[in-house]
């Protein structure tokens, strides 16, 4: 039975060898694997004023410049010298060659740009604007400062307060072409209409954004219009243009003066007792929301049927519809202006 039993185990050994080495190598345990650094492209956003010599719009891309800092993307700022719609359509043109990720732009002419931003959807260029707006079909969303019925009300409430509800008053706008003019301008009027019929408006006149122009252009309704007791001035450098003509005519206190202008420009007027209100909104926060805003479409989290949007230091904002609302106009008066530096 010994004998008999070594070849057994022998062969059992053998066999226990031979099928080991024929078995398939146990596959390594997995590791894991660190995916390593992000490397999403730096997204560059395009920002696009009306003119970009003009004050209001230089605030505007100091609050731009802010949100590119906060958000890590890539601001780009240009503009024609002067509101020119053609020069506008000019850089629209250059970005979309150049390829950016998001064009934000303030329009000077709502027809001639749109154009010219459909092109840039069509390249696959996302396309938002602030200020002044597009034909709705030409941009995603619009970045509107206020409603042109809080602007409109708000300024004719206020001229009709300091005229006591009645007499002549004179607007100077910056175009009589640029879209968000011409909302604010019937906005104006259907207040006026509708609560204070006593009110008369003897001129509008268009000072293209200039502030030597607005000057002149006050200057000539004073002069035909020698009983207008107010002058509303609804684009940035006419309201100081409209108190530096009425103080050199000598009728500051006697004619008003108010509009929508920025604080720094028109705190000597006010203090001087020459402008009474300065009706705007916090521009610097209106550029911070439209790059925030940008960065969010083009990521995709900005979508149509949104109701309101976290504009990040700006706090959530609302959505009508396609329009993201920066809030109600706020008053500048000789109580608050030092309170504010822009």
């Amino acid at each position: 039975m010994k004998q008999a039993s070594v070849p057994v185990l022998l062969l059992s050994l053998l066999w226990s060898v031979l099928a080991t080495g024929c078995k398939p190598a146990a596959a390594p345990a997995p590791t894991a694997v660190s995916p390593g650094p992000a490397t999403s492209k730096v997204l560059t956003i395009a920002f696009l004023p009306k003119s970009k010599g003009n004050a209001y719009f230089i605030a505007a891309h100091q609050g731009a410049e802010e949100a590119a800092r906060d958000l890590g993307v890539k601001l780009l700022f240009d503009g024609p010298t002067e509101p020119d719609p053609a020069k506008q359509n000019e850089i629209v043109e250059t970005w979309i060659t150049r390829g950016v990720d998001v064009i934000a732009v303030a329009c000077e002419n709502r027809e001639g740009i749109s154009t010219a931003l459909r092109k840039a959807r069509q390249k696959g260029v996302q396309v938002i604007t602030f200020d002044a707006d597009a034909l709705p079909e030409a941009r995603s969303f619009f970045v509107n400062q206020a409603t042109p019925e809080g602007i409109g009300n708000t300024l004719v409430d206020e001229a009709a307060r300091l005229m006591g509800g009645a007499g002549e008053y004179a607007v100077i706008t910056a175009s009589l072409t640029a879209g968000n003019m011409i909302e604010w301008q019937q906005a104006i009027e259907r207040r006026n209409a509708g609560k204070y019929p006593d009110l008369k408006r003897v001129a509008l006149r268009p000072c293209d954004d200039l502030k030597d122009k607005a000057f002149a252009e006050a200057t000539a309704i004073l002069n035909a219009h020698p009983d207008v007791k107010l002058i509303m001035a609804i684009c940035s450098p006419a309201v100081p243009g409209a108190a530096e003509a009425v103080k050199q005519a000598g009728k500051a206190g006697r004619v008003k003066v108010i509009g929508l202008g920025l604080p720094n420009e028109n705190r000597r007027y006010v203090k001087e007792g020459v402008t009474d209100t300065v009706i705007l909104w916090k521009v610097k926060d209106l550029g911070y929301l439209t790059v925030h805003a940008a960065k969010a479409l083009a990521e995709g989290r900005l979508q149509p049927g949104a109701t309101s949007y976290d504009g990040g230091r700006v706090g959530t904002v609302r959505i009508a519809g396609d329009q993201i609302l920066l809030g109600e106009p706020f008053k500048f008066t000789r109580d608050n202006i030092d309170q504010f530096d822009f």
